[in-house]
């Protein structure tokens, strides 16, 4: 098997620091020594640590299986709880360390790197329409009520939640993940009463 190029190697190397010590505690040196390539090599790829943040942020922003969200054959809710059971167990099996890069990104950076904000919108945009895509599905087979603004409701569960690892974090206990499912799933998505039994 091939040896997967340098660059490659760097970005690998930057998702994993980026994600374990922030944007800013993470050197480029850090982010070379980890990916095993020489720190000159760094400028042969990227501009600038802030253009490798971005390409980190996409990245890991495929690692979250959004593709799951439009997967056919189950139905939407399903889908939609099982993306962020996914979210969940990954945190917790880190022992509800590092959060998510992109909200992390938000938090520490995007004040003061209007490139690193523009990703960080762009990332967290392209996660809200396809939450929103099963939304539609959802109001569309009855299951969740047919004036529920899909975009709104979207962007409010996305915010819940990058809220949600917060505290998850801060408290190292599942209780708050709890309050999530119960809340987005039994309140916010509860099926409408027609439909109810």
């Amino acid at each position: 098997m091939a040896r997967r190029s340098m660059r490659e190697e760097i970005v690998d190397a930057a998702v994993a620091q980026f994600h374990s010590k922030g944007y800013n505690a993470a050197g480029v040196k850090d982010i070379t020594d980890a990916a095993g390539t020489p720190k000159g090599s760094f400028y042969n790829h990227f501009e600038s640590k802030e253009s490798l943040a971005v390409v980190a942020l996409n990245r890991y922003g495929a690692s979250r299986r959004l593709e799951d969200l439009a997967a056919s054959g189950i139905a939407p809710l399903v889908r939609l709880r099982k993306h962020f059971e996914f979210l969940r167990d990954e945190t917790v099996d880190a022992g509800f360390a590092r959060g998510c890069l992109i909200g992390n990104f938000g938090a520490e950076v995007a004040d003061h790197s209007e490139t690193i904000r523009a990703g960080v919108r762009e990332s967290l945009g392209q996660w809200a329409s396809m939450i929103s895509g099963v939304l539609i599905e959802a109001q569309q087979a009855g299951a969740v009520r047919a004036d529920l603004d899909t975009e709104k409701a979207a962007r409010f569960l996305l915010n819940a939640w990058e809220g949600t690892l917060i505290a998850a974090r801060s408290s190292r206990s599942r209780d708050d993940f709890d309050d999530f499912f119960d809340t987005a799933f039994g309140t916010l998505l509860a099926p409408p009463a027609e439909a109810q039994p």
